[in-house]
């Protein structure tokens, strides 16, 4: 199996959903996964975007058996390859030269055109043995090519709808199909998983393996993924990159386990581990039509993951989005993972952790203006004055030891809980939502909450 990306942006989540097919199949069945970088289109391929694109598949988790950085893996190295083998199509006479102006050629497209037919190139350089110009492949005039897809079942593709397609340019640069069929029989490559946008492709490049005297490998073609609006998925449906769902804090775990369900299924269950994934895997399982990308869907997974991870890794993970924010956690042994104990049932993203948290970090710059005139009054100056005197004295300073003094401060002033719990909130947080209030607390320690209570108390009074 093999993954090719051509290396000219960011990896589309169409393109690793690919990526993710071609390893779970390789995985599946205990073949090799292979990175292969398609990079002839010199003018659009740079160092940077196969950077971009490597680290985008470490970030899923889709390692490779052959691939870069080891030589060999990337087209622009193979050129002696391509060479030979045009050579030998040429020699046994299935390729000929064409040296028909780009310019004719280009008329004709848009005769057919206005004639709302196919272009097909006419064939006249056919028979005229030109020993220089454009290689192309000598299409069988007569006949069928039939693709098996795997997902779509037989295919036919009569040749006269096909033309005899360019395999090398005049200027000696291979064309991607050409390409494509001398890298996937020199790599051993026995199935083809990709998308159904490169189907039209197929019969061209089965017929040049035919050419060759190559097997043909067993190809799959996978739907495109489609926007809410049934088109196929784009930057105007919002986010379409990896690395932009990297950079919004979704977990690769949960990345993997959506791309793996958009358009593959296991019955009715959701979640699933990368052990899962594998043992489980069918391309035959894969539906035919397209896949409607949820961003809600996404999301929940995101938070299941959330949810289960372990508190220390967590953390760690956590730690470049709260650097990005200009936060800086203590460096108290397990204090940032008892933060995030307390911020994973509600946070669906890394991103929205930190901004849930922020409070854990800094001290709020303001109260939610629409809970603060019911609590920041008179009666709640006295409350938090009474509050910060009992908590100073809390030399414990626990949840458990935390609970037991507000205990005893409502039995005292005749309130129920939930009259200094939200009062607590705003105080410390600047809003009446947030985790749990006495673990909180404890998380902000007793110095920091009795300032925090001190600074909402004065407010309170100047509000007098």
């Amino acid at each position: 199996m093999r993954f090719a990306p051509s290396p000219t942006g960011h990896l589309h989540i169409g393109g690793a959903r690919t990526a993710l097919f071609n390893w779970l199949f390789a995985r599946h069945h205990g073949g090799a996964f292979i990175l292969r970088i398609e990079d002839t289109d010199r003018s659009r391929s740079t160092d940077e975007t196969i950077t971009s694109i490597v680290d985008a598949l470490g970030w899923l988790g889709l390692d490779w058996d052959e691939g870069p950085p080891a030589p060999g893996y990337r087209q622009t190295e193979r050129m002696d390859l391509y060479r030979a083998h045009a050579a030998r199509l040429l020699a046994a006479g299935r390729a000929y030269y064409c040296d028909c102006p780009p310019e004719m050629l280009e008329r004709e497209r848009q005769e057919a055109e206005r004639r709302k037919e196919t272009f097909r190139y006419s064939g006249r350089c056919r028979g005229r043995g030109l020993t220089m110009g454009a290689l192309r492949l000598r299409i069988p005039a007569e006949g069928a090519t039939v693709v098996n897809d795997l997902i779509h079942g037989p295919v036919t593709f009569e040749h006269r709808q096909l033309d005899d397609w360019i395999l090398v340019r005049t200027d000696g640069t291979p064309t991607y199909n050409f390409c494509v069929v001398v890298d996937d029989v020199t790599m051993r490559i026995t199935h083809v998983i990709r998308g159904n946008d490169h189907l039209s492709n197929t019969p061209k490049q089965i017929l040049c393996y035919e050419a060759l005297d190559y097997l043909v490998p067993e190809f799959a073609h996978v739907s495109m993924i489609l926007g809410a609006d049934r088109r196929r998925l784009s930057k105007r449906h919002g986010a379409t990159s990896v690395q932009a769902f990297r950079e919004a804090g979704i977990l690769p775990e949960a990345m993997v386990n959506y791309l793996a369900r958009l358009g593959w299924a296991h019955g009715d269950q959701e979640v699933f581990s990368r052990e899962d994934l594998v043992e489980l895997f069918d391309i035959k399982h894969v539906g035919a039509s397209g896949a409607v990308f949820d961003q809600a869907k996404l999301e929940w997974l995101s938070q299941e993951y959330v949810k289960r991870l372990p508190a220390a890794d967590l953390a760690r993970r956590l730690g470049p989005f709260l650097a990005a924010a200009g936060l800086v956690p203590r460096e108290t042994p397990g204090w940032l993972e008892g933060v995030v104990e307390t911020l994973r049932e509600r946070a669906k993203t890394l991103v929205e952790m930190v901004e849930r948290g922020r409070f854990y970090f800094e001290r709020p710059a303001g109260y939610d203006p629409k809970p603060a005139p019911k609590f920041l009054t008179a009666e709640g100056a006295r409350r938090l004055r009474l509050l910060a005197e009992r908590l100073a004295a809390d030399r414990v300073f626990t949840a458990a030891s935390i609970e037991a003094v507000y205990r005893g401060l409502i039995e005292a002033l005749g309130l129920t809980l939930v009259d200094l719990a939200q009062l607590t909130r705003l105080a410390v947080t600047g809003t009446t939502a947030s985790p749990p209030i006495f673990d909180v607390l404890a998380l902000l320690g007793r110095e920091e909450t009795v300032a925090r209570l001190a600074t909402a108390r004065a407010v309170a009074e100047a509000v007098r």
